[in-house]
């Protein structure tokens, strides 16, 4: 390899530098298509160039961004088309393990989503992994960049210690096709996990997730109007602390997602004392049948 550097007239440093700086350019390229689509449905008409002041990405600059946003295409007065039979950035996508899937127990799957918050003309990033069969969030981040390390990988590490005790080998977690859900940090965890990845079809597939970033934005965030990182940080725990233990959940018939999994942990514990005792019974019955053979 030393040969080779050499012809190319580049140190063996500078050539892993710009290699890993390549990397990272094409993670954060990948990662940015579910926000910008979210910022162009809220603000239909906002340039490129105002979604890079806001995002402002680490990687790249403002001439790489507008031609990637136009790439993909976002450039306005032009249809715009968040589905490409092309993938220039090699994405991975895995399959869409819900489809005919029937909820039946908590940990069978998560959902998760990135959405944006802005504050002061910055945007600021908060990850969600939910359980959709009791509607907790069992994780969450932020983050003021959108690099797996600080937004998917805390939020499942968060998840997975807070199902501790609990086998999860076989759960699956669904999310959109955000880089942070397929690169190799986030695969491991899920590996070491045995949980399966599964990925949605469309920007469509993944509502229930969608639908929390909306409730603890709108109904949370918005009043307790957060002025920085840190108190977005700090009112973004209070948020999800609300939101699972006292938020009634018409899915839920009323209960709060804490309520109901304390609701269902009673009666699973109810039907094992129950089980446990009828097993008792109908032993102590074929002693009795016994003595008097």
């Amino acid at each position: 390899m030393n040969k080779i550097y050499r012809a190319i007239s580049i140190s063996k440093q500078a050539f892993h530098q710009r290699l890993n700086l390549h990397i990272h350019q094409q993670e954060e390229l990948s990662q940015l298509l579910p926000i910008i689509r979210q910022i162009r449905e809220d603000h239909p008409r906002m340039s490129a160039r105002i979604m890079y002041r806001l995002i402002q990405p680490h990687t790249f600059g403002r001439d790489r961004f507008e031609s990637f946003c136009f790439e993909y295409g976002f450039k306005l007065d032009v249809k715009r088309s968040y589905r490409r039979t092309t993938n220039s950035l090699g994405v991975t996508r895995f399959n869409n393990l819900l489809e005919g899937i029937e909820l039946a127990s908590t940990n069978q799957v998560w959902v998760s989503d990135i959405t944006y918050y802005e504050i002061g003309g910055r945007f600021y990033y908060l990850t969600f992994i939910m359980d959709l069969y009791s509607r907790r969030i069992l994780g969450h981040s932020a983050s003021d960049n959108l690099f797996t390390e600080c937004t998917t990988i805390p939020a499942l590490k968060m998840a997975i210690k807070k199902r501790t005790g609990i086998d999860l080998k076989g759960v699956i977690v669904h999310s959109d096709g955000g880089g942070q859900y397929y690169c190799k940090e986030f695969l491991k965890v899920t590996n070491q996990a045995g949980i399966y990845n599964s990925m949605c079809e469309d920007v469509y597939g993944n509502a229930h997730a969608e639908r929390i970033n909306g409730t603890i934005k709108n109904s949370y965030l918005e009043y307790y109007k957060p002025q920085n990182f840190e108190q977005l940080n700090n009112m973004l725990i209070k948020a999800v602390k609300m939101y699972n233990e006292q938020k009634p959940h018409k899915a839920l018939n009323g209960l709060s997602p804490v309520a109901f999994e304390n609701l269902l942990c009673d009666l699973l514990t109810n039907n094992n004392v129950f089980n446990k005792r009828k097993k008792e019974a109908k032993k102590e019955k074929s002693q009795i049948m016994n003595n008097f053979v």
